[in-house]
């Protein structure tokens, strides 16, 4: 059989265009003829290259196509002007990113291949395994820092307001006031370990200056019962009570007296307290020395110089009863077990610190 008879028959061997009996003659000519049997194998190995080739093209086209849709040159100029772009880019095509570096080393290999570079030599492979492992390891600090930069921008760039919120249920549920969240495209809430989760506006009540948001963060993790429970009654003229918010960065702790039972011009909505009030402290708890929450402190200016005030309980636990069903996963359940009761005061703060958040609007 000559040269080109036998690679006639491969290809049809190949293909399966071969009947069983012309397959059954053609392995036994395999088992008896080594050299027929390489140039099988060889010619297998050279198909798969050339498909892998085909396959590398393909993808070259499809990130042709993405490229030309990311347009790069624009996209450069803004980026030196905004960098929250920075975080689009990596938002929506970190994916597209990963298989650029993805085709790059794939064409390293396909181009030895093709240019017969790639022997079954020891050394050459040694060295062509060790040009792969660096290619990775580059592409891994990229995505890498892409992601870092990716969250540090997030909030540095684009925050418009700051405010505090706390949790109502361990699966993230987060009561704030509305006038935090009031326009934001965006929400975003920090716990004390500095870690960010985005979230969505829930439920609202402008009337009332509530706003209920739902952590949908996926590297959220559930809270755990939350250590507080919500009062019902009124509390006292003269009852003790104390702040625990984000006016800045760092967790601020305030306590005082709730000086009248009535808001500004006679408003049943707030408690007055003694606290004082910094802008970022809105949507902090107020709560007792016994570890109820009261009340929902807001940091509004008034005509008043030093005279603040705090949303009721009563109108969140309304609020938290208005939350449409359709809106929820599954009905909200309150805790009903007071943990901070009978703790020192220092110590129900320190219990406050995985409950109470940053919550962080962005424009």
């Amino acid at each position: 059989m000559n040269e080109y008879k036998l690679q006639e028959e491969i290809e049809r061997y190949l293909n399966g265009d071969m009947s069983q009996e012309e397959v059954n003659q053609f392995e036994l000519l395999r088992k008896e003829n080594t050299a027929v049997d390489a140039k099988v194998n060889e010619h297998k190995g050279f198909t798969r290259l050339l498909k892998q080739y085909s396959d590398r093209l393909a993808l070259e086209g499809r990130l042709n196509a993405i490229h030309d849709e990311i347009d790069v040159h624009t996209l450069t100029e803004e980026l030196m002007v905004h960098p929250s772009w920075v975080v689009r880019l990596w938002r929506n095509h970190h994916s597209k990113i990963s298989v650029a570096a993805s085709v790059t080393i794939f064409a390293v290999l396909s181009i030895m291949f093709l240019t017969g570079k790639m022997t079954n030599q020891d050394s050459q492979y040694i060295a062509l395994r060790r040009e792969v492992g660096n290619l990775k390891n580059k592409t891994d600090k990229i995505n890498q820092k892409l992601s870092q930069n990716g969250r540090a921008e997030r909030f540095a760039n684009t925050e418009r307001f700051r405010g505090t919120g706390f949790a109502i249920t361990s699966n993230g549920l987060i009561v704030t006031n509305y006038h935090v969240i009031n326009g934001a495209d965006s929400v975003y809430v920090q716990n004390g370990a500095g870690k960010s989760f985005k979230a969505k506006v829930l439920y609202t009540e402008p009337a009332n200056d509530i706003a209920i948001l739902k952590i949908v963060d996926t590297s959220f993790r559930n809270l755990g019962a939350v250590p507080y429970t919500f009062k019902k009654a009124e509390s006292d003229l003269a009852e003790s009570v104390y702040t625990y918010g984000y006016p800045q960065d760092a967790a601020h702790f305030e306590e005082g007296k709730v000086t009248s039972a009535v808001g500004l011009n006679g408003d049943s909505l707030d408690y007055q307290i003694s606290i004082p009030i910094n802008a970022g402290d809105s949507g902090s708890p107020l709560i007792d020395n016994h570890g109820n929450i009261v009340g929902i402190v807001q940091a509004k200016q008034t005509q008043l110089e030093g005279v603040h005030f705090a949303v009721k309980t009563s109108y969140l636990l309304d609020a938290i009863h208005n939350i449409p069903s359709d809106s929820l996963s599954k009905k909200i359940s309150l805790n009903t077990k007071n943990t901070l009761a009978g703790l020192s005061l220092v110590q129900q703060v320190k219990k406050l610190n995985n409950y109470v958040f940053i919550v962080k609007v962005y424009q």
